[in-house]
């Protein structure tokens, strides 16, 4: 295992004198941003590890949320819809919007320079093609999600306001982004606590025992900070 950096062992000390957690979750938010020593804005993330079991249909763990601060993030928002809804998707700030110049570049050159693909139901047929390029990567359009819709042009607004969708890996994890360092903690607050209420509201009724097992919130560079599980669920219920 490589040898952490000076950052990241100053970053891990700060939070031993901090009480070394788990830590409510209006201190975490406080103590992600005083870890956060590189000179770029690093994004903030969240990890939690669930008590559910992916490989059955009825635990999967699936959704989106609207975060009340945002991302942060400039999000790159492809379109795929037929000339109707383009002008409806354009006005509503899309990147990107097309059909078959862009299902084409998708298939012959790859390209995937875009955060989030949205389409009508009525294109999904072409859509479909591109499942093994765009599966892999997360960006396949979903009901679910709700990227798959006529009304393009409030989903696009949605999307680039701060809506993300998240789903639970083969392990039971979520991992997702909520924000910058250069947030306040309580904006970076705001955003885990909308975050983990929609996880609590969608826990599954199969699921047993504890549902919520561990939090986390962590930079991209910096270690994790533990979240005290049952202060968290207190707060965002």
């Amino acid at each position: 295992m490589p040898k952490k950096g000076k950052r990241y062992r100053k970053a891990v000390e700060v939070i031993q004198e901090a009480g070394g957690g788990p830590f409510s979750l209006e201190e975490a938010s406080k103590l992600v941003k005083e870890t956060s020593k590189t000179k770029f804005n690093e994004s903030v993330d969240i990890d939690v590890r669930l008590g559910v079991d992916p490989r059955h249909a009825d635990q999967m763990v699936r959704g989106t949320v609207a975060l009340p601060h945002g991302t942060g993030k400039e999000v790159r928002v492809l379109v795929l819809a037929n000339e109707a809804k383009q002008a409806e998707a354009q006005e509503a700030g899309a990147d990107f919007v097309g059909l078959d110049e862009y299902v084409g570049k998708i298939q012959n050159d790859g390209w995937t320079d875009f955060d989030v693909v949205i389409a009508t139901p009525d294109v999904m047929a072409k859509v479909g093609r591109l499942g093994r390029i765009l599966g892999p990567r997360g960006l396949m359009p979903n009901p679910k999600s709700g990227t798959v819709t006529m009304d393009v042009g409030k989903t696009v607004k949605q999307v680039k306001a701060g809506k993300i969708d998240f789903r639970v890996d083969k392990q039971g994890n979520l991992h997702t982004s909520i924000g910058r360092v250069a947030f306040t903690s309580e904006q970076i607050q705001d955003n885990a606590t909308a975050f983990l209420r929609e996880i609590l509201r969608l826990r599954p009724s199969s699921a047993k025992g504890t549902y919520m097992r561990s939090i986390t919130l962590s930079t991209t560079m910096g270690p994790a900070i533990a979240v005290s599980r049952t202060e968290a669920v207190n707060i965002v219920r």
